[in-house]
């Protein structure tokens, strides 16, 4: 065996077997390579995405949450007003009732007294003549004496 042709031998199998693998075999491996690499890139870039449209949604959740608990005082607020201000009208109700009951218990009160003052002038004019005839011991006609019964009705 020479060991020049083994050699050349070799030589000319690690360059076929070279050529083969650069020719069929690495360039399948630099795409599935080059396709995981793009997969990684693209995967990375989404999730740098999704973090920064996340970040950009918590904000504004956060604004969204902020308008929402103005309005809420807002409408508390309002809600506050306007039962004070029921309230106030209650009250100015109240004490309008108040007044007119109060007015219309003084009407009567006046309106009793004098029917009483008036009743009880009647009942000292009858004493009155009561009285005389028995001073008098005669009979005192009250309709022939009625001019003088008012007269004394006025005067009491």
């Amino acid at each position: 065996m020479n060991i020049n042709a083994t050699l050349f031998a070799q030589f000319v199998v690690f360059f076929i077997l070279s050529f083969f693998t650069m020719k069929f075999v690495w360039p399948p491996l630099m795409k599935a390579l080059d396709e995981r690499a793009k997969k990684i890139a693209d995967g990375l870039a989404a999730a740098e995405r999704g973090k920064a449209e996340m970040q950009a949604a918590e904000k504004h959740a956060q604004v969204e949450l902020s308008a929402a608990r103005d309005e809420g005082q807002k409408r508390i607020s309002e809600a506050e007003k306007r039962a004070q201000l029921i309230i106030e009208e209650a009250k100015k109700i109240a004490s309008d009732e108040a007044a007119r009951i109060i007015a219309a218990a003084k009407a009567d009160a006046d309106q009793q007294a004098t029917k009483a003052r008036e009743e009880l002038r009647g009942q000292v004019a009858t004493l009155a003549v009561h009285g005389a005839e028995q001073i008098l011991k005669r009979e005192v006609n009250a309709s022939a004496h009625a001019d003088l019964l008012n007269q004394l009705k006025t005067e009491l």
